[in-house]
């Protein structure tokens, strides 16, 4: 490398409230058009509301914390190709991807909820991930299914 490249990787700083590298992350991935205060508010108001209807949980950031865990997939299929014909080969899913599906289906499936304010829909995917039901623990659920399946072409991996 020429003496001066200089680093083009992105560093993320804690979130400011709960002081979180993965919180950021998540406020991150929830911004639009660059407006990480909006997002952040959204964000905050929503973990607001989880605790609320989930009183038994000791703070926000476990909420959060367990939320992502019961979303996080273990395993994924994956194409491969293979003379000439296609298979859908289960591999187990690096812990970074891990995190980085289980956000994003957390953000999506509270995107797809319309009708409300978002910091509802997103504490409502949040109590339900939380609780291991709601759209984006079903949807890790049919990844895993899906990997079952077609467990007889693990050895392709």
């Amino acid at each position: 490398m020429p003496r001066n490249y200089k680093s083009t990787a992105v560093y993320i700083k804690p979130d400011p409230k709960l002081g979180s590298m993965i919180v950021s992350k998540f406020i991150n991935k929830l911004m639009l058009d660059g407006k990480k205060s909006t997002a952040q508010k959204i964000f905050y108001d929503a973990m607001e509301i989880a605790s609320k209807q989930l009183p038994d949980a000791e703070d926000q950031l476990e909420i959060f914390n367990k939320a992502l865990d019961n979303v996080r997939p273990m395993v994924e299929v994956r194409s491969k190709r293979v003379g000439g014909a296609n298979y859908q080969v289960p591999r187990e899913v690096k812990r970074n991807r891990q995190q980085s599906l289980a956000i994003r289906w957390i953000v999506d499936n509270s995107r797809k909820k319309k009708g409300k304010p978002m910091s509802v829909c997103l504490a409502a995917e949040l109590v339900d991930a939380y609780n291991g039901t709601g759209a984006s623990v079903q949807w890790k659920e049919n990844i895993h299914k899906m990997a079952d399946a077609n467990r007889a072409y693990a050895h392709y991996a």
